[in-house]
């Protein structure tokens, strides 16, 4: 039975399996309204184009040479401000702050949108245009944490972190890398007062799609405090800035062709299901499709969630049921074993990394669409 499931899976759809990436970007050269290119593109494409790292920005900055163009980022009158981490996959979790409670943070005195680390550890809001040290997380750095004594505000920081290393430290896991000492040593006067910028801000700009993605790239001289403009537009130097949306300017849609379904099935059962409603479980083929799913496990409610990896104990190989052959791996741990019956799963929290699960746990899971 298993072995004739296994020929199933092979050749059962091998007629019509994707080539294409799980995302495209489209720039439209009419000029149109925010609104008008979000109906466009919800008509023609999937939405208004949603951004989720600088790999994103180059690619669009490429297609757009010096261009301005609207992109799904938008803010309506009265949104509650929510808090966020720079870098895009830590998904913020209150449970898991360490606010000075003591000094009755956050406590928002002057519209503090950012966050900052006093040398106790302790979190602190802070109005994002003032100017303080700042910390730099770099993944290919063995220390990983970098002290920035230099003052810069908080957007200028995370450029610099972002062109120098990865971005500014973000998540509890980077946090949890500080070290008191270290922290003391560097503000020796005044070492309780004394506030360092990290990856945490708060703003209420959501995307068109409903995707919760945290990454932002405003210009320099951006002051969201201060703001009053409700659409976001790429450009002539590559970042973002606010902007009425009734101005007419070109725009950037986007096609996605992965869901999320939030029903809790076994692999197989997810198997079926994205064959009939959908085109097949999710192939993740290099780390922009990575990045691009691994966004959407913010809405999942299971701690992972099933993708199109399978285990044949057949062939002893591990294989993606869409025929494509493993080549990128982002596997949590290499010393797992490989046993029969087992799928491959994402993470939903920490690094998002692939496991293997037994095939009859249940999970959410990623279907591709065409």
């Amino acid at each position: 039975m298993k072995q004739s499931f296994f020929l199933i899976i092979l050749v059962g759809h091998c007629c019509c399996f994707m080539t294409n990436q799980l995302f495209q970007y489209h720039v439209i050269d009419e000029e149109k309204s925010w609104d008008e290119a979000q109906k466009y593109c919800r008509t023609n494409h999937t939405d208004l184009a949603t951004v989720i790292s600088m790999a994103d920005m180059k690619k669009l900055n490429q297609d757009l040479g010096n261009k301005k163009a609207w992109i799904g980022l938008y803010r309506e009158a009265g949104s509650s401000r929510m808090w966020q981490w720079s870098q895009p996959d830590k998904q913020f979790n209150e449970s898991q702050s360490n606010w000075d409670e003591d000094k009755d943070e956050p406590n928002d005195s002057d519209t503090e949108n950012c966050g900052t680390v006093r040398s106790s550890l302790k979190w602190a809001d802070l109005s994002c245009d003032r100017e303080k040290p700042f910390i730099c997380y770099d993944e290919r750095n063995s220390s990983h944490v970098i002290y920035a004594e230099e003052k810069r505000n908080w957007t200028d920081a995370q450029s610099f972190c972002r062109n120098h290393h990865t971005d500014l430290i973000s998540g509890p896991e980077q946090m949890q890398k500080l070290n008191v000492v270290e922290m003391e040593q560097l503000f020796p006067n005044d070492p309780s007062n004394n506030l360092m910028f990290i990856g945490l801000f708060r703003d209420a700009w959501q995307w068109s799609d409903g995707s919760n993605s945290s990454f932002r790239s405003w210009n320099l001289n951006y002051d969201d405090e201060r703001n009053v403009s409700n659409c976001t537009m790429l450009n002539e130097e590559g970042r973002w800035s606010s902007e009425n949306c009734g101005d007419k300017h070109p725009f950037i849609c986007h096609d996605d062709h992965v869901i999320l379904i939030n029903e809790s099935r076994t692999w197989e059962e997810a198997l079926y299901y994205c064959r009939h409603h959908h085109h097949d479980l999710v192939t993740i083929t290099n780390l922009d499709e990575q990045r691009w799913v691994q966004e959407k496990t913010k809405k999942a409610t299971t701690p992972y969630v099933w993708t199109g990896l399978r285990f044949t104990c057949t062939l002893g190989f591990w294989f993606w049921v869409s025929d494509e052959v493993v080549r990128y791996k982002n596997w949590a741990s290499p010393g797992q074993v490989n046993e029969c019956d087992m799928s491959g799963a994402m993470e939903t929290g920490g690094e998002h990394k692939w496991v293997k699960k037994h095939d009859k746990e249940k999970f959410n899971f990623f279907c591709s669409k065409t």
